[in-house]
């Protein structure tokens, strides 16, 4: 491949998803693209490029991006997230929202579902009052192939067996043949939805909690402003961002900040709610 074909698959690839790929990593182009272009028929990487240069829409600029797109994930990934939200997060929401009785999360870039059922079943363990609430998880993904497996709902084994205690695996999963299905009751609050998280974020409304993991160690530093800046315009004002281990919004978002004792987890910066979140902590039900 010349390094002009490189360049415009680098630049389409910056342009609609954020993701940077560097001259070094054209082995990644190589083998996740080329499953895709055996099936079309394409002979190389520079065929790639050149339907890429066409103007106008192309099936293959979206396979391009799926192919593309990481989707290393797991249930409960990460035990700290999880247990901020269990002893800390939810129950200072629970009690702000007792008149509205309402709670959105948001499970940004959410791979093939097992973040937003690992909270789904974080809810349903934890907190039996949210029964009688207005509760949605939207889950959201650029990738249509890794939306239609979390629709699913479905996993092997290996997948199950990733993050998850049996006792929650036999509780809201039924085995069918070799594969394990998540109960109709988990999959009811959650709404699955194709998003970029570089396009209009407007019309999702407003979250409580936003789970955005292990996404903006992908791109570069403005991409990654420019994501947290739209998830502030999404977030509540007393709610709560959620970001990897590895991630942080220091020198990159001056619009959040991180919650006290909270680590891995910040808030809007000038919320007069930012203080008391570690002193509202309520017990878990047991």
């Amino acid at each position: 491949m010349s390094p002009a074909d490189f360049t415009v698959i680098a630049a389409f690839l910056k342009q609609r998803s954020g993701l940077i790929i560097t001259a070094d990593k054209q082995y990644l182009l190589e083998s996740r693209l080329s499953a895709m272009m055996r099936e079309l028929g394409l002979a190389d990487l520079a065929a790639v490029a050149e339907r890429l240069r066409q103007t106008g829409a192309d099936p293959l600029k979206d396979r391009v991006v799926d192919a593309m797109t990481t989707n290393e994930t797991s249930f409960f990934r990460d035990a700290h997230p999880f247990e901020a939200l269990r002893k800390t997060v939810i129950p200072g929401l629970i009690q702000r929202r007792e008149r509205a009785r309402s709670l959105r999360i948001w499970s940004a870039a959410c791979s093939t579902g097992q973040e937003p059922y690992s909270l789904a079943m974080l809810l349903k363990e934890n907190f039996p009052l949210l029964a009688g609430w207005k509760v949605e998880i939207l889950a959201t993904d650029i990738s249509p192939t890794a939306l239609a497996r979390a629709r699913q709902g479905t996993y092997s084994t290996f997948e199950v067996q990733r993050g998850m205690p049996i006792q929650m695996l036999i509780r809201h999963f039924s085995q069918i043949g070799d594969t394990w299905r998540i109960n109709d009751e988990l999959r009811r609050p959650i709404v699955f939805q194709p998003i970029n998280l570089l396009g209009e974020l407007s019309q999702l409304g407003a979250f409580d909690i936003v789970l955005c993991r292990n996404v903006l160690i992908y791109f570069d530093a403005p991409t990654k402003t420019r994501i947290l800046n739209g998830i502030a315009g999404r977030l509540a004002a007393d709610g709560a961002l959620l970001l990897g281990g590895a991630e942080s919004v220091f020198s990159i978002c001056d619009a959040f900040t991180g919650l006290p004792g909270l680590k891995g987890v910040y808030g809007h910066t000038k919320s007069s709610t930012r203080a008391p979140w570690p002193r509202q902590s309520l017990p878990a039900a047991s």
